[in-house]
């Protein structure tokens, strides 16, 4: 029963391909574990958890952890994207584009020039 309450936090953890998977159900508390990519998608499960349990679910306990912290987040620029959408989209806040841009100077020379399929490194801040 608790399982089907989070299934949407279950099929987006399919969808971000989370690695070592495991969800268990004991005395309705619904225990997953995995590995997220990047701490931004780890954000985003425990945004989906909370929009579903609220903010201290007790039919949950999630133990996600991160395999690759050294960055916030990797992102692949699709067409039409600037610098300022895509820190927008992570930071909440397009004028932290400059972040992405010194972060990415090794293959940005132009924080006005980015072309889709560069994958960017979105820095933790």
């Amino acid at each position: 029963m608790v399982k089907a309450k989070y299934q949407e936090v279950l099929s987006l953890g399919e969808e971000l391909n989370i690695q070592d998977g495991n969800v268990t159900e004991e005395n309705g508390v619904l225990k997953i574990k995995g590995t997220a990519n990047t701490q931004y998608e780890k954000d985003i499960l425990w945004d989906k958890i909370k929009s579903i349990g609220g903010d201290n679910p007790s039919d949950i306990m999630a133990n996600i952890s991160v395999a690759d912290d050294s960055v916030y987040a990797r992102h692949t620029v699709k067409s039409g994207e600037t610098l300022g959408k895509i820190a927008k989209q992570y930071y909440g806040n397009a004028s932290k584009y400059n972040d992405i841009f010194k972060a990415n100077s090794d293959i940005l020379k132009n924080p006005d020039l980015i072309h889709p399929d560069q994958e960017l490194i979105i820095p933790k801040l």
